[in-house]
């Protein structure tokens, strides 16, 4: 084949694929859309489909901003992630055991603070035993501060101004403890004793901390910040509001604090957060490929695995396949599918209306591996 016949093969084969990306995106929103159009009282919708393999970086928003629709939904608007954030807060503990700080099953006794440790050993925890890893996949033991009786508080004061020392002693107040390993139970207070493990590895605040071990600036993750703890970034949208029967008030009138100090707090775009989970699952920040295989390998508790690994769930055919999931408590999911290499969040503005971004993910998902297999 000559030089003259080859770049013409070559641009043919790159129109095909351009052709092939943008009817998929043509596809994806008819399926966003449809299920906006049947399920208006979610308000609105916000995607970001990352599908290397096939050209795709799509991101689109259908509905309004809120109940009032005052105006219409951007797709570059920022939501607060809640427990998306874990994710992050896994991350950048593997980046540290990366850099050798300290090993996963290494005992938490020498890590927390005196304060905290104090606290942990009144409370009758025994932190000899209780491991980082154990923190990571909620199998420490440890209950949690975040209970029915916290939610009636937070609806009654949504002002309020908590602290993590006073969530981490509150927590210690509810404790009932169980011996570490033995149980799954997902808690919060998991993920704020992890940001105290950060800062007394790195001596800077753990938010900071998780920006640079996770290379925001490099990978330019520019709309993803901790709200009320970083400053806002200068080009960053409006917050919609979003919305949860736990209560009567939107998010917008609630003081983030409730849920700031790593078991949420991040606010970030639909197209930062699965862009996020696309750079995680290919190396690109945590390097140490047995590292990163420790996220989403599966924790056993008396002789059985759990779904929940490392700051993520590893779903064996939730969708048909194998995906690695996480989801906020507004209504923010994220998946990334390994077979497809690809990554999906999807977000709503009423949690209790989460179950239409299963339907909107199912469907996005089989229509990529429908067209993958048609194109082979």
């Amino acid at each position: 084949m000559n030089l003259r016949l080859l770049f013409i093969v070559i641009i043919f084969l790159g129109i095909v694929q351009i052709n092939f990306a943008q009817d998929l995106e043509q596809q994806f929103q008819a399926i966003l859309d449809s299920n906006y159009q049947a399920h208006k009282d979610a308000i609105g919708f916000m995607i970001h489909v990352e599908s290397p393999d096939n050209n795709i970086s799509w991101t689109s928003a259908v509905g309004f901003v809120d109940k009032e629709e005052s105006m219409k939904l951007d797709k570059d608007q920022p939501l607060l992630i809640a427990s998306n954030t874990k994710t992050y807060i896994s991350a950048t503990i593997l980046r540290l055991v990366e850099k050798g700080k300290f090993d996963l099953d290494q005992a938490i006794k020498n890590l927390v603070s005196r304060k905290t440790k104090r606290l942990l050993k009144n409370a009758g925890y025994d932190i000899n035993k209780i491991t980082v890893r154990h923190l990571l996949s909620h199998t420490s033991g440890i209950s949690d501060h975040v209970d029915k009786s916290y939610f009636v508080f937070v609806n009654e004061n949504p002002k309020y101004q908590w602290t993590r020392k006073e969530q981490i002693a509150l927590a210690m107040k509810k404790a009932a403890p169980v011996e570490a390993g033995t149980t799954y139970s997902y808690a919060d207070i998991n993920y704020l004793l992890l940001t105290e493990i950060i800062e007394r590895s790195t001596k800077k605040h753990f938010y900071k901390a998780v920006r640079e071990l996770l290379d925001f600036e490099k990978h330019q993750l520019d709309d993803t910040w901790f709200v009320n703890l970083e400053r806002r970034p200068t080009q960053a949208l409006s917050f919609p509001n979003q919305y949860s029967s736990k209560f009567t008030v939107n998010s917008s009138q609630i003081n983030p604090s409730w849920d700031l100090y790593g078991g949420g707090g991040q606010a970030t775009t639909a197209k930062d957060l699965a862009r996020f989970f696309q750079l995680l699952f290919n190396g690109e920040i945590v390097k140490d490929r047995e590292v990163l295989a420790q996220m989403h390998t599966k924790v056993i508790t008396e002789g059985e695995a759990i779904n929940y690994c490392l700051g993520l769930f590893n779903l064996p055919s939730f969708f048909g396949t194998n995906v690695y999931y996480h989801g906020g408590f507004w209504g923010t999911d994220v998946v990334y599918i390994p077979s497809l290499n690809t990554s999906i969040a999807i977000f709503t503005l009423v949690r209790e209306k989460r179950d239409i971004n299963i339907q909107i993910n199912s469907a996005i998902i089989d229509l990529i591996k429908s067209e993958s297999k048609n194109r082979e």
